[in-house]
C-alpha cells in the first residue's frame, strides 16, 4: 500500500506539439477517441494507429489552450509519429512539432485510502492542498538527497477523477490512476514543478503502477504489433466507437461488432527468477503464447509484467481458440495478475 507522496521523475517520456485552427478536426481523423470531448478539464488517452488497426502509439491527449494541445508518448517514438502525423497535414492548418525537450512529465502518487488520509475519502483538490501543506511542514530541504525542493502547493488543484484535468501557472496536471491515486504533472522543462516536497522515487515505480492498473504503453519495440483491443483500449475508454472514420477505423470497428478478441492485455508475475522487456515473446506454462508490452524485474529477481496473451480457459475465450504458432523465446512459470476493469464481451 502507497504510504506517502512520492515523484517519478518520467524522463522517457516526451510530447508532440499540435496546434492550430484545424488541429481537432485533422486529429479525429488520425486517432481513435473523440478529439471534440477534449476540454481544460477533461484529457483523453487514445491509440494512433495504422490502416491494419494496429497500434503505433498510445497518446495521452491534454489542452493547453483553444486548438493547442500536447501528446505525451515515449520520446523514442516522438519523431516518427510527428512525421507521420504531418503527411497526412496536407490543407489542414495544424501544426505539429516534437517538442519533448521543452516539457517535463513526472508522475505524483498519493498514499491510498487509510495511508495518510482518512480511510475511504477520495484524495480530490481540497483533500491534496491540505496533505501538501502538512508535507511541506515536515519536509527537511537541506542536504536530503531523499526529497526534492518544490514551491508551496496550497493552491494547487488535483482532480479527483480518472481523465480530470487541470492548470497551474504554466503546469497541467491530469489525474491517471484511481488507486493508488496518480496524477501527470506537465510542465516546462525549464520551470519549477508547482507542487511541494515530495520523496522521490524509481521510474520503475511508476511502471507498476502502469501494470497494476492494466495500462499499455507502446515502445518501439512495439509499435505496430497490436490491434487496439488487444491492448484493453476499448476497455480504458481510448476508443470512441459512435466518431468518424479514422486511421485503422475498419479493422478496429470490425473486432468490436462482429466478434470476439481472442487475445488480450493481461498482467503476469513470475514465480521465479526472470527478464523480460517489452517486445520480448514467450510461452507460459499453461501453454499460452505471450508478447511484453510492459515489465519490471523486481528486487527478488522475479518479474512483474503485462503481456498480450489468449484469455485462458474460464474467460471470454479458451487458450486453444488461439491459432497463434509456438511461442519463442522465454518460458514463464507466472501467476496471472487481476486487472482492475472488466474487459468487453
Amino acid at each position: 500500500m502507497q504510504e506517502q507522496w512520492n515523484l517519478s521523475e518520467l524522463a522517457d517520456l516526451g510530447a508532440l506539439r499540435v496546434r492550430g485552427p484545424d488541429t481537432v478536426t485533422f486529429l479525429q481523423g488520425q486517432v481513435s477517441n473523440d478529439v471534440a470531448r477534449l476540454t481544460p478539464q477533461q484529457s483523453l488517452l487514445a491509440g494512433y494507429h495504422n490502416p491494419q488497426g494496429r497500434t503505433i502509439a498510445v497518446l495521452r491527449l491534454v489542452q493547453l489552450g483553444q486548438d493547442d494541445l500536447l501528446a505525451i508518448l515515449p520520446r523514442e517514438l516522438a519523431a516518427t509519429v510527428a512525421s507521420r502525423l504531418s503527411k497526412f497535414i496536407l490543407r489542414a492548418k495544424v501544426k505539429i512539432v516534437d517538442e519533448s525537450a521543452s516539457w517535463r512529465v513526472a508522475g505524483l502518487v498519493a498514499p491510498e485510502a487509510g495511508s495518510g488520509g482518512n480511510p475511504g475519502e477520495p484524495v480530490g483538490s481540497s483533500l491534496a492542498a491540505a496533505q501538501f501543506d502538512a508535507a511541506t511542514s515536515i519536509a527537511h530541504f537541506e542536504g536530503d538527497s531523499a526529497t526534492i525542493a518544490l514551491e508551496s502547493a496550497s493552491a494547487v488543484m488535483l482532480p479527483d477523477t480518472v481523465g480530470g484535468q487541470s492548470q497551474f501557472d504554466s503546469s497541467t496536471v491530469v489525474r491517471v490512476g484511481a488507486s493508488p491515486p496518480r496524477w501527470l504533472v506537465i510542465s516546462p522543462a525549464d520551470q519549477t514543478s508547482p507542487l511541494p516536497a515530495v520523496a522521490r522515487a524509481e521510474r520503475d515505480a511508476w511502471r507498476l503502477l502502469d501494470i497494476a492498473a492494466g495500462q499499455p504503453q507502446i515502445y518501439a519495440a512495439t509499435s505496430e504489433e497490436f490491434v487496439a483491443q488487444m491492448l484493453n483500449l476499448d476497455a480504458l475508454g481510448a476508443i470512441a466507437f459512435d466518431k468518424g472514420c479514422y486511421t485503422g477505423q475498419e479493422v478496429i470497428a470490425r473486432a468490436h461488432y462482429r466478434g470476439r478478441v481472442k487475445r488480450r492485455l493481461q498482467g503476469f508475475v513470475s514465480r521465479g527468477a526472470l527478464s523480460l522487456a517489452a517486445g520480448d515473446s514467450g510461452q507460459l506454462a499453461d501453454g499460452r503464447a505471450f508478447k511484453v508490452v510492459e515489465a519490471v524485474q523486481l528486487a527478488d529477481g522475479r518479474c512483474e509484467f503485462l503481456a498480450v496473451a489468449p484469455l485462458a480457459a474460464g474467460d471470454q475465450e479458451p487458450a486453444a481458440a488461439s491459432n497463434a504458432a509456438p511461442a519463442q523465446g522465454a518460458h514463464a512459470d507466472a501467476e496471472q495478475l487481476g486487472l482492475p476493469y472488466a474487459l468487453p464481451d
